[in-house]
């Protein structure tokens, strides 16, 4: 019997880390979800603050965003809680955007990832309304996994306004500057 292996995804074309400029206030929501499960926002300083990229971890970070956007149902934290802002895990099956990306984040985390290297971030979308994705922090620069879409990309290309995220060195949640990415997507 001959094994045969899987194609490995190809590595994305290098782009650019997002610059971070002085503190930010996570949301109250952040700090609720925080004090439910302290050891989800904990900073291991000795973990990696990116990930060196291979065409294996590529795989699994595409795999993981596209088919967690399949199996959540998206739902407002007000139709699902019966509140404005709520950031738990989707284990109902169902949650909007911070609850995906958190899930993603666990995933990656259960598949070897550093968590460290994997940032909640903040930003206006193509709207102009607030939500969450996640930020990944690598030697290829920085790539955002988001609940609108499948494809994982370079944080220039979301068309997304980037505010703020949570900070690799402790706690703190790091301001964005509001950088803006050149490139604005259609919305879904």
């Amino acid at each position: 019997m001959t094994a045969v292996a899987e194609p490995l995804l190809p590595l994305p074309v290098a782009a650019e880390a997002i610059p971070s400029q002085g503190r930010a206030f996570p949301t109250s929501a952040w700090i609720r979800f925080c004090e439910d499960r302290p050891d989800e926002c904990a900073v291991d300083l000795f973990q990696q603050a990116r990930i060196n990229l291979s065409p294996s971890q590529w795989r699994a970070i595409v795999e993981v965003n596209r088919r967690v956007n399949a199996m959540i149902l998206p739902v407002t934290d007000q139709d699902h809680w019966g509140v404005l802002d709520r950031w738990d895990y989707p284990d109902d099956g169902m949650g909007d955007c911070e609850d995906i990306q958190l899930l993603k984040r666990r995933l990656l985390t259960k598949a070897g990832l550093p968590q460290r290297a994997m940032r909640m971030a903040v930003v206006l979308d193509e709207k102009g309304e607030g939500h969450a994705v996640l930020m990944l922090l690598t030697d290829r620069g920085d790539f955002i996994l988001d609940n609108k879409r499948n494809e994982v990309l370079p944080w220039q290309e979301t068309g997304y306004v980037y505010h703020k995220r949570e900070g690799t060195n402790s706690a703190a949640w790091v301001a964005l500057g509001d950088m803006m990415a050149p490139i604005v997507t259609a919305n879904r």
